[in-house]
């Protein structure tokens, strides 16, 4: 770096000249040893009282000066000398003894050096030093400008004025520097610590005020240099620095990358401030609260580098692992909440880790993003059903007599874990992903629906209508699961359930139609009465469906099996009594004992199967024993006690 390039590499003196005699004074500097980093205020307030006297002085001096000439100024010297002993409270490095031990205050000389060797000496590090010798040449500087000495050469003084400005700038970059660095190390500089505390007093001390005026560049002297502030921002720095020196992988190669990326966050930084406590604070005296400043820079570092991340395209599951980490996280034990870091590090005062834009934008984009995912879910369900159960005709499970399938577990699992971890975050998350759930459910129940129709329309299969009481089941559950589960209002599920019901239904009959109207055809035919076709041919045909109602949940199960009954009965009698032709006796007493032997198959099967319709018992029997007889007496008894059973019954079919 040329910055010392920059400045007048001479020697730094000058000399009063047409003097009686040369006045030496020494003007205490006490920019003493590293240790004295922790003196109170009133010491240096001392100091400053002892160094304004000076300044005063300056004016008597330049008096007595006549007019300028050639030659040096030689011995004379910088001395802020305190002589007063005082009282300090050392904290020894396990944190543990406290002793007192009396320091005596040992003087920095402010030495006439030139530019390029109090420069050398900051490169070194030698700040106190080099402070000195600065103040020397700002106090030189300005004793000249008060005795007009550039009155003549004003650029002089202007340049001098720039000389010293670069001095105190190398210094303040170079505490920039040792701050910035602290953390870096495996191990704290004490030493350098607690001299940039005395070197930071020093200059408060000497730079009280902004009170110098007077000629181009006089603005640069004498001003306050506010390191304390430039400790401050460089804090802020180091943090800053030492967040975005995480490591973080690339999306592409680790899906995790941001649940890694926070957690080494969490480990870097709990190490950094572990080191703070237990390394940094015992280098700073109490009113610099070192560590209150580490934990906001570092608060403000995380804060922004965050937001950053927060505006990048993040899916659903890295939108959750950052709001997760920010709410539950971050001020946890796991965090800054450690007990290790207590009592030094606090986290009630700090302020929102995010904005509430911020926050709020990040909500919106994981409900947003939920959608799709939820869907997914909600879309890997049938699928499963599909693949795993209709194509390789599994039966479904039978659990308490009734049919199962996992439709509704699956469906309360998914809704319940994405409320659970929604709630962790905040319950307003939650409701908003609940009624997230329930408008996707309300979308994907009529899909279900609109594929198993398709499937059974495509397909003859046995599994049919076991799967048709299973769901009827399942949603029956679901209703009732995310009623008692999440206390949620479902008038609007009901309806499409009980559209969804329906259909089901009307498929059902459908298919047991197309089963049965084939075997009722055949009534009164030749086979049909000669007894070739089996009696429990229609029975069996129809068994296929109505068996499998004793397993749905009531009183839909028994309502069904009440409709199958009547059908059967129903279509029977209308097949029976339709005029097709004239029978002789035989025939009528074949055809009359065929019906009575049908219906008890029939009535047998159902009412085993749990029917509870045995007024339909007796139907196709008075219709059998009217074909059967050939007294007319009997057949108006027959046919009398027909339709006290069923008044609905047309005479004139009969």
């Amino acid at each position: 770096m040329n910055r010392s390039m920059e400045l007048d590499p001479r020697n730094v003196t000058s000399e009063p000249t047409n003097s009686a005699e040369k006045e030496k004074r020494e003007v205490a500097s006490e920019l003493s040893s590293p240790s004295l980093h922790s003196m109170d205020s009133g010491f240096f307030e001392r100091g400053i009282k002892t160094m304004l006297s000076i300044r005063k002085s300056k004016r008597s001096l330049n008096k007595e000066k006549e007019k300028e000439g050639t030659g040096t100024w030689k011995g004379k010297r910088l001395s802020l000398r305190f002589s007063k002993s005082y009282e300090k409270e050392t904290t020894i490095c396990n944190g543990v003894q406290e002793v007192s031990e009396k320091i005596q205050a040992e003087p920095i000389q402010g030495k006439p050096l030139s530019v390029m060797e109090i420069n050398e000496l900051i490169q070194k590090r030698q700040l106190l030093e080099a402070f000195a010798s600065i103040k020397y040449l700002e106090d030189e500087t300005i004793t000249e400008r008060d005795a007009e000495k550039y009155k003549d050469n004003p650029q002089e003084f202007v340049r001098k004025s720039k000389d010293v400005d670069l001095l105190y700038n190398s210094i303040t970059n170079v505490i920039q520097a040792i701050v910035v660095g602290t953390l870096e190390h495996p191990t704290v500089e004490d030493t350098m610590l607690t001299s940039l505390v005395t070197l930071i007093a020093y200059e408060e001390a000497a730079h009280p005020n902004t009170g110098n005026a007077g000629g181009p560049g006089s603005d640069l002297l004498g001003m306050p240099r506010k390191w304390k502030e430039v400790w401050r921002e460089a804090i802020n720095e180091s943090a800053r620095k030492r967040v975005l020196r995480v490591p973080m992988a690339l999306k592409e190669e680790d899906s995790s990358w941001l649940n890694l990326h926070l957690g080494f966050l969490q480990k870097h930084l709990s190490e950094d401030l572990l080191k703070v406590k237990l390394s940094v604070k015992k280098c700073y005296p109490e009113e610099y609260q070192v560590c209150d400043m580490y934990v906001e820079a570092f608060h403000k570092a995380i804060a922004s580098h965050l937001q950053d991340l927060s505006q990048r395209p993040l899916e659903f599951n890295e939108i959750y692992t950052l709001l997760n980490w920010v709410a539950n996280t971050y001020c946890s034990e796991l965090f800054l909440g450690n007990p290790d870091l207590k009592p030094e590090v606090k986290t009630e005062n700090l302020s929102l880790l995010l904005t509430p834009a911020v926050w709020d934008k990040l909500k919106n984009d994981y409900i947003t993003s939920a959608k799709g995912k939820i869907k997914s879910y909600f879309g890997n369900i049938l699928r499963l059903e599909v693949t795993e159960k209709w194509e390789k005709e599994v039966y479904p499970e039978v659990k308490e007599n009734l049919y199962q399938s996992s439709l509704s577990l699956d469906i309360q699992t998914i809704i319940g874990e994405h409320m659970k971890i929604s709630r962790e975050i905040s319950r307003s998350l939650e409701t908003k992903m609940l009624e997230l759930c329930l408008a996707e459910l309300r979308e994907f129940i009529p899909r279900f629906e609109e594929e198993f129709v398709a499937w059974s329309t495509a397909r003859d299969s046995p599994i049919f209508a076991p799967y048709f009481v299973a769901y009827i089941n399942n949603f029956h559950d679901l209703l009732s699961g995310l009623e008692a589960t999440f206390q949620v209002n479902t008038d609007e599920l009901q309806k499409i359930l009980a559209a969804l019901t329906r259909n089901f239904t009307s498929i059902f009959l459908n298919e047991l139609r197309k089963k049965a109207q084939p075997l009722l055809k055949k009534i009164l035919t030749k086979d049909w009465i000669l007894s070739i076709e089996r009696p429990d041919s229609l029975a069996s045909a129809v068994s296929q469906f109505s068996e499998h109602l004793q397993h749905m949940r009531e009183p839909l199960g028994q309502e069904l099996l009440r409709d199958v009954h009547k059908y059967v009965v129903r279509e029977y009698i209308m097949l029976v009594i339709k005029p097709r032709w004239k029978m002789n006796r035989e025939t009528r007493q074949r055809v009359s004992n065929r019906m009575n032997q049908e219906a008890r198959i029939i009535h047998n099967m159902l009412i085993d199967q749990g029917s509870d319709a045995d007024w339909l018992v007796p139907a196709i029997h008075h219709i059998a024993n009217i074909i059967g007889e050939k007294k007319k007496d009997k057949i108006k008894e027959y046919i009398k006690d027909l339709c006290q059973d069923y008044p609905d019954i047309s005479i004139c079919k009969i």
